[in-house]
């Protein structure tokens, strides 16, 4: 929720881990904020400028958010990797998203940066709620909507930090959380139709409020830091037995689908190809006695483009070919011995 004092509330986080000697690995994910506060081991400020996307793509503030984390989302490999190498040093991993419920937890980069990280390490979705902001009891069962949208978009173990408890304490909340009449009676000062609504959606919102763990904090003075921590590793716990199998079936399932279509495929591919028996060959060196024994008694050969017809049409043309040189060679030698007698008779030039 903007506003409600999340990086704060991520600021003095890592502060309170730091004097537990326990450093998290902190990355932050807001293209657009001024400052961060906190010492941030990946900064995407660092990998996309949030005003140059806005002024190249001709985008608003919202629009320019989202596609920087789209452009990041792009290269979030290789931030596992840098995540991965530092698993041995760091318990924690902490990721400060934008302000904007909208830019994150409805985009395509907030899909893909979370299941990317759920199908690796225990993953726990934290929405910060400003309490101040949350006395009207339509502004808390709006916030409470966006929790629930927020939990069945992601299907993680989830909590609610309500925030700023130094100004206002949350007990009201959570009172009306567990006791379902007593914020029917805090409705009932609101006429609008918006109350008529809220007092409709507090009935489809009390299962959800039974398994829903909510914390009080401030950010400013470090109250309820402690509880938090103790809320995620009871949702860590709550990751391994109930959601890590569950990613584990889905994944398995990829898998054998991805197999199954390998196979698929691989079986058409025979049938395009033709079908036949399979041929064995015998190893060892075969020589002509044993060509002889394995090779049964072929058929006739038969040569390309002929047979025996043309054979035989062939053999009666070269017949017909020999019997005319032959009788050339006899008109040749006729005339030869004709040319021979007259060059023996007398000529009239030795008579003059």
């Amino acid at each position: 929720m903007a506003g409600s004092g999340k990086t704060t509330f991520v600021q003095r986080l890592t502060a309170h881990l730091y004097a537990k000697q326990q450093p998290p690995y902190v990355i932050n994910l807001d293209p657009a904020v001024h400052e961060v506060p906190f010492p941030a081991n990946i900064d995407i400020r660092d990998t996309v400028k949030y005003k140059e996307v806005m002024k190249q793509y001709g985008l608003g503030p919202n629009g320019g958010i989202m596609t920087s984390l789209n452009l990041f989302a792009t290269r979030f490999d290789q931030v596992m990797s840098f995540v991965e190498k530092s698993s041995t040093e760091c318990k924690y991993v902490v990721l400060d998203t934008p302000g904007q419920i909208e830019v994150f937890t409805w985009s395509a980069s907030g899909a893909i940066i979370s299941e990317t990280l759920a199908s690796s390490f225990p993953t726990v979705i934290v929405y910060v709620m400003d309490t101040p902001r949350s006395v009207s009891p339509v502004t808390f069962m709006s916030n409470m909507l966006y929790a629930c949208s927020i939990l069945y978009k992601y299907r993680l173990p989830f909590i609610v930090v309500m925030n700023k408890t130094d100004i206002i304490d949350n007990g009201f909340a959570v009172e009306w959380m567990r006791d379902f009449e007593a914020f029917q009676e805090a409705l009932e000062s609101e006429t609008s139709y918006t109350s008529n609504l809220t007092r409709s959606m507090s009935l489809v919102l009390d299962e959800f409020y039974q398994h829903l763990r909510a914390v009080g904090v401030s950010a400013v003075t470090g109250e309820g830091i402690g509880e938090f921590l103790e809320k995620v590793d009871d949702a860590i716990k709550e990751y391994e037995t109930e959601y890590r199998p569950e990613y584990e079936r889905i994944k398995k399932e990829k898998i054998e689908a991805e197999e199954r279509k390998q196979r698929e495929q691989l079986e058409k591919l025979k049938k395009d190809t033709g079908k036949g028996e399979t041929v064995g060959i015998q190893e060892g060196v075969l020589t002509e006695k044993g060509m002889a024994a394995q090779i049964p008694e072929m058929g006739p050969v038969i040569g390309l483009g002929g047979g025996d017809d043309e054979d035989e049409e062939t053999n009666q043309m070269d017949d017909e070919e020999d019997e005319e040189e032959r009788k050339e060679y006899e008109s040749f030698k006729r005339f030869l011995e004709k040319q021979g007698k007259k060059d023996n008779e007398p000529q009239m030039s030795d008579f003059t």
